[in-house]
């Protein structure tokens, strides 16, 4: 029975892998099909079948692909320090009541003692001081190529660009998600562009399997890093 426990855990353990999966989002679109020729007319050359001599191969319909050159690269650096201080005196003399000023007599620690030189005199010192500073720096950097599809022409020409790349490295499955708007005076005669020329670009990279597994704190220590750890 414990060595059935002990399988039945050893399964469960091996089921929390992560392993990464394609988004069918991403999936790119099916080219738009050319519309039938209509009935001969006795011309040579059919509508929608020409084909230009002096045009280019960059991308401009749906389906058509497009290469990224991935250039990414962010450096971020703040700094912030505080500083407060204050400081608080009160004295107060004792007063003279009708011509004279108060004393008066209070009971000493030891039989039969007194102390005769008290006053209504009052005094108080405060001081509260604090300091605090704090830095916070981040930098990035992407490089590499994808190629994506159009999946949508705008009105206004831009393109509209989507698409994944999927890679497996020896028990390591990673991939790069991108999408974005693209003008096409941004493309390059090889049919490439930049990926900071990309307007609304989300890039993602990120991966599954073993490796990633071993990058990712386990369940019962995010609880206790939490905001629901009380403590």
């Amino acid at each position: 029975m414990k060595f059935i426990t002990l399988l039945f855990m050893l399964s469960l353990v091996a089921g929390c892998a992560t392993t990464a999966q394609r988004d069918p989002a991403y999936a790119p679109p099916r080219p738009v099909a050319a519309p039938l020729a209509p009935a001969g007319n006795g011309a040579i050359y059919q509508t929608g079948y020409e084909k230009s001599w002096f045009e280019d191969q960059r991308a401009r319909h749906v389906g058509d692909i497009l290469t990224i050159n991935l250039v990414e690269k962010t450096n971020a650096q703040k700094q912030a320090a505080t500083t407060s201080k204050k400081e608080n005196t009160v004295d107060i003399a004792n007063p003279t009541i009708l011509g004279s000023t108060p004393q008066f007599n209070a009971p000493g620690i030891l039989p039969l003692a007194s102390n005769n030189n008290n006053n209504l005199s009052f005094g108080l010192d405060s001081t509260q001081d604090f300091s605090g500073k704090g830095d916070s720096s981040q930098s990035n950097s992407l490089s590499g190529s994808i190629t994506v599809t159009v999946v949508e022409v705008l009105s206004n020409g831009y393109l509209v660009v989507r698409g994944e790349k999927f890679l497996t490295l020896n028990k390591g499955d990673e991939f790069v998600r991108l999408s974005g708007i693209v003008r096409p005076t941004d493309i390059k005669a090889d049919n490439s562009v930049l990926s900071t020329q990309i307007a609304d670009a989300q890039i993602t990279y990120s991966g599954g399997g073993q490796v990633a597994d071993s990058n990712t704190m386990g369940w019962l220590a995010r609880f206790f890093l939490s905001a629901l750890w009380p403590f």
